[in-house]
């Protein structure tokens, strides 16, 4: 009888879990269900839903109602930001150019700077390790100044490199992969330099492979933070042809709403596209950090 109990516990919990669990996921999937869904609704069924949001008058004459299917499929919007709107393919590239080189970059010093801190046998190791994991804890904005003053003094401001430099050197990679790293048995490199490799040669052929999960769930999360950047370059970019497509959205007029939530929803797509390719290296990695499997 206790054992049918404790099952029937357990099975409760599950249920009760597994319900929690969806209704959260439901919760976050929510916005971007909306946007997808309002990007095939013509500009007059959109206000008939959202009428509320387009209202001058301080009161409120009735509830937003919220639709999942349009009454007629319509592609109008993105046909009109595809053809009439060139300046959608410059912010596209606009993002590709400055997101690319920084995840990139990112991931070779983090890497490297990892190396450094699982291998490095000093007293200050754990010192330098701490002030980096204080600057994790600030937010982006307490930098954001500094970075403007160093970017001007340099002369750089108003130039892609102000939003990359600052991009390269990121604290939380460095956590991570340290962590990944240090777990890392000390055998490995002991018989790798019985065979007589060097520093760079553990490091590409040792450490680097054993890390592969943890490398690829840091690319997919430093991607998805600087494809959806907009204080720095609203800050670090004061020419507006250089805008990426996260401070285009912004830009677009409230009578075109329909075309906002189609570039809304081709903006989901490259990140998506990263995350579906590389599920199983990110979950991987996530599931790694706890502890190399053996």
């Amino acid at each position: 009888m206790k054992v049918e109990r404790r099952f029937g516990k357990g099975k409760v919990g599950r249920v009760f879990l597994i319900a929690a669990v969806l209704l959260l996921a439901a919760a976050f999937l929510l916005p971007s269900l909306l946007t997808l869904a309002d990007s095939f609704f013509d500009s007059q069924e959109i206000r008939d839903s959202y009428g509320l949001i387009f209202e001058e008058e301080h009161y409120v004459t009735r509830l937003v109602e919220l639709k999942f299917l349009p009454e007629r499929l319509n592609l109008t919007q993105y046909s009109e930001l595809l053809r009439a709107k060139p300046d959608y393919f410059m912010k596209l590239w606009n993002s590709v150019v400055l997101v690319v080189p920084i995840v990139l970059f990112q991931m070779a010093v983090a890497s490297l700077a990892a190396y450094g801190f699982a291998r490095w046998r000093s007293r200050s190791r754990e010192l330098v390790f701490f002030v980096y994991i204080i600057l994790m804890l600030m937010p982006y904005q307490v930098t954001l100044v500094p970075n403007y003053l160093v970017a001007h003094w340099t002369g750089i401001l108003d130039t892609r490199w102000a939003v990359w430099l600052p991009a390269v050197a990121s604290p939380f990679s460095v956590y991570l992969l340290t962590k990944n790293m240090r777990r890392i048995s000390s055998s490995y490199v002991e018989a790798a330099k019985l065979d007589g490799a060097g520093e760079w040669k553990i490091f590409f052929r040792i450490f680097l492979p054993m890390s592969r999960s943890i490398l690829w769930s840091v690319l997919i999360l430093v991607f998805i933070d600087y494809w959806n950047m907009v204080e720095q370059p609203l800050i670090l970019l004061q020419d507006t042809s250089l805008h990426p497509l996260s401070v285009y959205l912004g830009s677009i007029n409230k009578n075109e709403i329909g075309v906002a939530f189609a570039a809304a929803t081709l903006y989901m797509i490259p990140p998506l596209l990263l995350f579906l390719t590389r599920q199983k290296e990110l979950i991987a990695g996530i599931v790694s950090y706890g502890g190399l499997k053996g």
